[in-house]
């Protein structure tokens, strides 16, 4: 389990899967933890070479004070394609989409392709009060709280049935799993300040942007409006609540191939 040590001292964590195929960077969303792509890389390991990383200050990477902010986390992920030779495909889901979209911007060419799930390019009202709201819990030390509602948020209703026992031991261990609570606040917080719409349509490799038309927490209108911004994007509506990927892998694997697939075929 390799890690790349940031300039600050920051170790972030990241694994490698599979030894054949096109190369795919996989980062996760606001949990930072890779293995949320767990599902995922069971699907495509076998026709691909993966990078899976943790974001710093959450998954199996160091925790410092902080700040934190999206180019930061966008610097450490782009130090750690480089380690890992560069050329590959770039995809993130939801704050891994925002991440998508600053290494598009601040690092020109460094993916071959660019897959945006279930993301935002600014925050409007809406999404200012939730995160705000969500912030507010941890500040106040409702790791628990926090926790069921993110369960919420995230997943479609037969699915919080189907896993009512994990989706439980997974709040009863939120306080520990999302320690540091000030860390994890700063980490919410820094959402908001994510604003790239109007820089969108400098993007000129192929994206793939990817909603869920049950997705409550960034709902398919802010996919939609990451698509219209940039010329030539290729959009994906899937079945599911925000935690798609994790809930149905075969289905974003599938959407994935395909779109890669395509990009192999008009060359």
């Amino acid at each position: 389990m390799p890690f790349h040590t940031a300039a600050d001292g920051c170790r972030v964590h990241y694994e490698t899967f599979g030894d054949k195929g096109p190369r795919i960077i996989l980062i996760p969303g606001l949990g930072g933890d890779g293995r949320f792509w767990g599902g995922v890389v069971a699907e495509l390991r076998n026709h691909f070479r993966l990078v899976v990383v943790d974001h710093r200050g959450a998954g199996r990477s160091d925790r410092p004070d902080g700040p934190y902010s999206i180019g930061q986390i966008a610097s450490d992920v782009a130090d750690i394609i480089a380690a890992e030779g560069g050329n590959l495909h770039i995809v993130g889901h939801s704050t891994g989409g925002a991440i998508v979209q600053t290494l598009a911007l601040d690092y020109p060419g460094i993916g071959l392709s660019y897959t945006i799930s279930s993301s935002w390019a600014r925050a409007d009202e809406r999404f200012k009060s939730l995160f705000i709201a969500r912030a507010e819990l941890l500040e106040g030390g409702m790791a628990e709280a926090y926790q069921r509602l993110t369960q919420v948020f995230g997943y479609e209703a037969a699915y919080l049935d189907e896993h009512a026992e994990r989706l439980a031991a997974a709040v009863a261990t939120a306080a520990t799993a999302l320690a540091p609570l000030p860390v994890t606040a700063a980490r919410v917080r820094m959402l908001l300040d994510h604003d790239r719409l109007t820089d969108l349509p400098r993007i000129a490799a192929p994206v793939h942007v990817i909603a869920a038309d049950g997705d409550i927490l960034t709902p398919p209108y802010l996919s939609h409006t990451i698509a219209d911004a940039i010329p030539g994007a290729v959009m994906t509506t899937l079945t599911g609540a925000h935690f798609h990927p994790q809930a149905r892998p075969l289905e974003f694997a599938a959407a994935t191939r395909r779109f890669l697939a395509d990009l192999d075929h008009d060359r």
